[in-house]
């Protein structure tokens, strides 16, 4: 079990703050009293024109100014029983006047005129638009909510704009009104992009509805739209106010987005957690049958979360590139644009799974893991019913998205590979010919396990590769 409660609290501090201390308010009044006290000797050893500048006033003799500030990040995610159960109150919490950052309050808001503008996926609302609407009738607070259709195909600026549009229509109050985003990453992604832009940062409240975006989308303060046929290349950093999770959600989630979330949980096994590892080798199959409502969904999904806190929250900016949570995403991003161009779309986590299952051969062609580590891997992405291979997978579509990865993280590759089950390493020097050899070895392994004739490599079946299909 987990030692950690059930939320988590994240705070960065992006630099540090000069001790000083902080300026009363001025007095109006022009007395020689208040004027002694303006040239009095303590006033001047403060530095600055009236002791507010931490950087000194050299600037006034060399023209050349400074400024450091801070801009700290806090946030909370906290898992909810029953989110909009009229009885629960978790989602009338508001702002706290003059929070820096944004803070939501601790007890629920019951002041009058109380209004929330609500972003929900389109599918997500057929089913619980008439429930949100309800809890928030219930509890006298006006609300509209703007059904999008959010998926991979128009994550793009247009439904920033809208959302947009529809704020200001809204004539919404930032300083008190904090947006809610009902949905998968996709809608979460999209509504906090037009959040931070919107009056350079209005709050949000995220609240996923998927299991990806519970354990991943939601997590960090990363935002996104696909722009010119790329991923994520148009975006920004942007904490939310707060995130919900409630895992009732995932009752009315189908059996490939259930597995397009475990994906992003069996990442952080590989590279970071061995025991969650083995959690997800143990119960995979029950996790998806029982849309993860059991004990071991709630460790799994825990400790998933808590292991990608632990990663992003020094790290929220990305100044360092190497991240193990990158793993997964080095050929991913070009392999799940390709299928979309395809028309056969692959999910986030399907993609996810495509690349981690190449690069855990990668990983044991380079002699990382062992071959039952690698095996082991290999039968719990089948238990968890996620695919190894697609139609656009082939070599060349391989080395295009790693140079691409490699443009991003400044010329260097920084691939995380597994390092045994539960560790990581870097490199920088994977070849053609290895992603080559890598790549016929599990089309081999796809082959196998479909029954498909191979399309665009040709590979025999090892031995080996018969123990990764046992269940």
């Amino acid at each position: 079990m987990i030692s950690r409660p059930p939320h988590r609290m994240v705070q960065l501090n992006a630099g540090s703050r000069p001790n000083r201390p902080r300026p009363q308010a001025a007095v109006a009044e022009h007395t020689e009293h208040s004027i002694s006290a303006a040239v009095s000797p303590t006033h001047h050893n403060q530095p600055g024109l009236n002791g507010l500048s931490a950087c000194g006033t050299s600037g006034l003799t060399t023209g050349v100014f400074q400024i450091n500030a801070v801009q700290p990040v806090r946030y909370v995610i906290e898992e909810v029983s029953g989110l909009f159960d009229v009885r629960n109150e978790t989602m009338l919490r508001g702002v706290v006047p003059d929070s820096f950052p944004c803070q939501p309050t601790v007890l629920p808001v019951h002041t009058p005129g109380q209004r929330r503008f609500v972003v929900m996926d389109d599918n997500v609302y057929r089913i619980y638009g008439h429930r949100v609407q309800s809890y928030f009738a219930t509890h006298g607070v006006e609300c509209r909510i703007l059904p999008l259709p959010t998926n991979e195909a128009n994550k793009s600026f247009d439904l920033v704009f809208e959302i947009a549009r529809q704020m200001e229509d809204f004539k919404l109050n930032r300083r008190k009104e904090p947006i809610v985003a009902i949905g998968g990453g996709v809608c979460l992604d999209v509504t906090g992009l037009a959040a931070n832009l919107y009056r350079r940062n209005t709050p949000v409240i995220k609240v996923p509805t998927t299991l990806m975006a519970a354990v991943d989308a939601s997590v960090g303060i990363k935002t996104a739209v696909n722009f010119d046929n790329r991923k994520n290349k148009m975006g920004t950093y942007c904490p939310p106010l707060a995130v919900f999770i409630d895992r009732s959600f995932l009752r009315t989630l189908d059996q490939r987005n259930l597995s397009n979330g475990a994906a992003e949980m069996l990442k952080m096994a590989c590279i970071k957690d061995a025991p969650l590892f083995e959690v997800l080798e143990a119960h995979g199959k029950e996790l998806i049958a029982r849309h993860f409502q059991s004990p071991a969904a709630s460790v799994a999904m825990r400790r998933s979360i808590q292991g990608m806190l632990e990663e992003l929250e020094y790290n929220l900016w990305e100044h360092v590139l190497c991240r193990v949570v990158d793993y997964g995403h080095a050929f991913s991003p070009e392999i799940e644009m390709a299928a979309l161009a395809h028309g056969d779309e692959l999910l986030h986590g399907e993609a996810v799974n495509i690349d981690m299952a190449l690069t855990t051969q990668l990983a044991y062609d380079r002699g990382l893991v062992s071959l039952e580590e690698r095996n082991r891997v290999y039968r719990v992405m089948k238990r968890l019913q996620l695919p190894f291979w697609h139609p656009v997978c082939c070599t060349q579509l391989f080395c295009k998205g790693l140079l691409d990865t490699t443009k991003a993280r400044d010329g260097l590759q920084r691939v995380p590979l597994m390092a045994g089950i539960g560790a990581a390493t870097f490199v920088n020097d994977l070849t053609r010919e290895e992603i080559a050899a890598a790549a016929a070895q599990l089309h081999a392994l796809a082959e196998a396990e479909s029954g498909a004739v191979a399309s665009n490599i040709v590979a025999t079946r090892p031995a080996s590769l018969d123990l990764a299909l046992a269940t």
